[in-house]
């Protein structure tokens, strides 16, 4: 039997275990089921080429500074009393928190103080996280952002991953060389003998378009030991408010045509800071800027995107991704609705969005070794990706991600093979679907047959494949409807 596949009953057959009306209510929705095209593609792992390890803290979320200041009442966002959004971030997986976005820099709000970085910080321990801060450089002042850097460093430092200095600067600074020398100074003080000789900071945190930016910091201070990894923002959809055709908009954010992009954005900065010895990370990235577009980066579509977004970059060394989020973020100096959130505040917790799941799902199959994929078939205008890892627990985890939908929704039978493996012990499978594999859906979505509750539970399970014969050196076979993704775990023999 093939993995996954279950034989076909016929309808004499189906009669014998069901009543007349359940095989009325079967062959009705059989009818009313779109009928899609099926494409076999081979998916062939190289275990014995191991790639770049993908640590345990890739997925993260990046928040607006804002969050970071009590609320009218006195409450804080992030504390450790938040429990719900403990569990949020547990459940979903994630270990990277930024604090930044456009309010970090707004001169018109204060900076936090000590009470808010101190609620913060509780936050970040007791949901196992690692903190990316923001320190004012717009009008901001170095005598300030010094303190405050000591404070943390001194106070929280198991809870910090770096300092950032202003939030893409190319903003408020358009000559590099200017910006660079506000920067020095700004570090100067924050690692002057009396403060702090041990910090560690990312940069410089530029919008798209300003990648050279990142290649150029890179160069320039890679040999100060200061840098622990190069920041750099993307929103590979563009400006938000030139969506005027939602699906169309679906159609881009899943269309390959996307890995091109990636590639090119890729090109302006990554070979120089490899090859000056950094790592590179997106502190700020999502679909859309500008809060996101409507219809598009709230839906099924953005997490089939999101999910290969991580894996493409992963692929190609970037050690994570922080995407924006909140219930609001700014757009300029306006604070908009966030259509783009992984999650939104709800009476009982936070609605996890389409995108939460794959950040979800990420984590599932990501912890270990990338292993090189060779991707063949003899279908036309195949819209597939496939990511492989020899994880940590010495499973081997891959992840099929099936973009094909609407008008060219095709269904895939994945057949997947591995040099120098003697067959499998054991095969699971966990999927994520949504109604109809509608990629305009916006509720209904099912990480292993389950959604994500308000309160942060989760109930999916790995469905155990039924392999082949044990002496059979057969691929293994799982279908991946169109429009949805699956991660499949393998233990060798």
């Amino acid at each position: 039997m093939l993995f996954g596949k279950v034989p076909a009953m016929s309808l004499f057959q189906l009669a014998k275990r069901q009543s007349l009306f359940g095989i009325v209510i079967f062959v009705i929705t059989a009818l009313m089921r779109p009928v899609h095209a099926q494409s076999v593609v081979n998916v062939e792992l190289s275990p014995r080429k191991p790639g770049t390890t993908i640590g345990n803290r890739f997925t993260g979320l990046s928040f607006e500074m804002q969050n970071v200041l009590a609320d009218m009442n006195g409450r804080h966002f992030f504390s450790a009393g938040n429990t719900n959004l403990i569990a949020t971030f547990k459940t979903l997986g994630i270990k990277s928190l930024r604090v930044g976005g456009n309010t970090a820099d707004r001169p018109t709000l204060p900076v936090p103080n000590e009470t808010d970085v101190n609620n913060l910080f509780a936050f970040a321990q007791a949901a196992d996280v690692k903190v990316i801060y923001t320190l004012r450089l717009n009008q901001g002042s170095p005598d300030a952002a010094a303190k405050m850097a000591t404070y943390i460093a001194k106070h929280y430092p198991d809870q910090l991953d770096c300092f950032s200095i202003g939030n893409e600067p190319n903003v408020f600074s358009t000559n590099y060389q200017v910006y660079l020398s506000e920067w020095k100074r700004y570090a100067a003080l924050i690692t002057a003998p009396t403060n702090l000789s041990d910090a560690r900071f990312c940069g410089p945190g530029v919008s798209p378009g300003h990648e050279k930016w990142s290649a150029e910091f890179a160069t320039d201070l890679a040999g100060s030991g200061l840098i622990k990894f190069i920041s750099q923002h993307d929103y590979p959809g563009g400006d938000a408010r030139k969506v005027k055709d939602p699906a169309a908009a679906r159609d881009k954010i899943l269309s390959p045509m996307m890995d091109a992009h990636y590639a090119k954005f890729a090109a302006n900065f990554v070979p120089t800071v490899l090859s000056n010895g950094l790592g590179y990370r997106f502190e700020e990235a999502n679909s859309f800027y500008d809060g996101g577009a409507l219809d598009v980066s709230d839906t099924f579509a953005s997490a089939l995107w999101a999910l290969n977004f991580q894996w493409w970059w992963a692929s190609h060394g970037m050690i994570g991704i922080n995407f924006h989020t909140g219930d609001k973020v700014a757009a300029r100096d306006m604070n908009k609705p966030c259509r783009y959130a992984t999650f939104w505040t709800a009476p009982d917790g936070y609605n996890v969005h389409p995108i939460g799941y794959a950040e979800k799902m990420f984590s599932l199959g990501s912890c270990g070794r990338m292993m090189p994929v060779k991707i063949s078939t003899t279908a036309t205008n195949l819209n597939f990706a496939a990511y492989a890892v020899f994880g940590n627990d010495k499973n081997f985890y891959v992840t099929l991600i099936n973009k094909s939908h609407d008008e060219t929704a095709t269904n895939l039978l994945v057949q997947i093979s591995a040099h120098g493996i003697n067959g499998w012990t054991k095969g699971e499978i966990i999927r994520l679907t949504a109604p109809g594999g509608d990629v305009a859906r916006k509720t209904g979505v099912t990480l292993g047959g389950a959604e994500i509750t308000d309160n942060a539970q989760w109930n999916g399970k790995w469905e155990v494949l039924v392999g082949p014969d044990k002496k059979s050196k057969a691929p293994i076979v799982v279908e991946v409807p169109a429009a949805s993704a699956a991660v499949v775990r393998l233990t060798p023999r």
